[in-house]
């Protein structure tokens, strides 16, 4: 069995919804329940989860969401975002996932795990449904400040992550940007263009916030600045208008009743398009897969995100991302790099 260390304390709902979700898949994977094993253990009885079926690995101190990421990784050893780095790093679990404070997550992971050799900076490579599928976003907030040669690093980690979990061997790579051409955008983003463009990536050119929802690219290459407010928008249209059609069909008799008659197409729609099928993300470029989910992830969502975690395993992601940046290095710099600027 794939085994999974999980931060019983991460996210806004309580320790009870990570152990619900823990229990939809104890039958699969073995779950490690990390966090202050007193807690964890009256958060079982309050959802009525059976904890025998789990390995609880104490880890009395707790990150909270506000804390600032490096100094609370140095200063809390025995929190349950360091402890579950470390049972991935000594080699008794397989994966990480967690839904506290994903700074921390992200520290941690440079501090325990470390960056595959190569990498500049891990991103976060987040899943983004569109009209005909998906996209993968990085990055989409782990760096709020890029180089251009970080951009082309996201581009090869992101096309390896691609292929890895859906099987296509040269998936589509844009460049987020303020318009279509080459010349647009700020130095950063110009720069970038350049060498995602001279480089082996399927590179189809920049790629617009319009057009994230249709389909134009598989992966989706930004700063972690502009990827993080991409996707926030994106989920928070998207709620937006599912509520705004709820309470325009609660409006009327005639609209309620049409509502009924559409009522499955609704429940398909937003099973598809809601974040909790994709249940989080992972920190391509660490040695080790890391998986953050939503802060408000909900037992379904965690869910999800336990599964991305044990795919990332099966398939190989962190092994792939090693091999794609090695032959980058390998490559060398290519004609008009500079690598102290870039």
């Amino acid at each position: 069995m794939i085994r999974v260390a999980l931060d019983a304390v991460g996210g806004d709902r309580g320790p009870e919804e990570v152990l619900r979700a823990a229990a939809l898949v104890a039958d699969r994977y073995e779950i490690s329940l990390v966090g202050p094993r007193e807690l964890v253990i009256s958060a079982g009885r309050t959802a009525g989860v059976e904890l025998a079926r789990f390995a609880i690995v104490d880890a009395p101190e707790i990150i909270g969401m506000g804390e600032h990421p490096s100094e609370a990784v140095r200063t809390k050893p025995r929190s349950s975002v360091v402890v579950g780095l470390e049972l991935v790093a000594s080699g008794r679990a397989d994966a990480f996932v967690s839904a506290g404070n994903s700074g921390a997550v992200h520290a941690g992971a440079l501090l325990i795990l470390g960056r595959l050799p190569g990498v500049d900076r891990p991103g976060v490579a987040t899943h983004l449904p569109t009209f005909g599928g998906r996209i993968i976003i990085i990055d989409a907030g782990a760096n709020a400040d890029c180089r251009p040669y970080h951009l082309l690093q996201f581009g090869v980690m992101g096309s390896a992550y691609f292929s890895c979990t859906f099987g296509n061997p040269s998936p589509r790579v844009g460049l987020l940007n303020i318009g279509e051409e080459p010349t647009k955008g700020n130095l950063l983003t110009r720069r970038a263009y350049q060498l995602l463009s001279s480089s082996n990536l399927n590179f189809v050119g920049n790629v617009e916030g319009k057009d994230l929802p249709w389909d134009v690219a598989d992966v989706v290459v930004s700063d972690g600045f502009s990827g993080n407010v991409a996707l926030k928008t994106a989920e928070g249209i998207g709620e937006m208008l599912f509520k705004a059609i709820q309470a325009k069909i609660n409006e009327r008799l005639r609209y309620r009743l049409g509502g009924l008659l559409l009522a499955p197409a609704f429940r398909e729609l937003l099973s598809r398009y809601d974040y909790a099928e994709y249940g989080g993300a992972p920190l391509l470029g660490v040695q080790g897969v890391v998986v953050l989910a939503h802060g408000r992830s909900n037992a379904r969502a965690l869910r999800g995100a336990i599964e991305m975690a044990a795919g990332a395993v099966r398939t190989g992601t962190t092994e792939a991302v090693a091999r794609a940046i090695a032959e980058l290095v390998a490559a060398g710099p290519g004609p008009g790099i500079r690598l102290g600027q870039d």
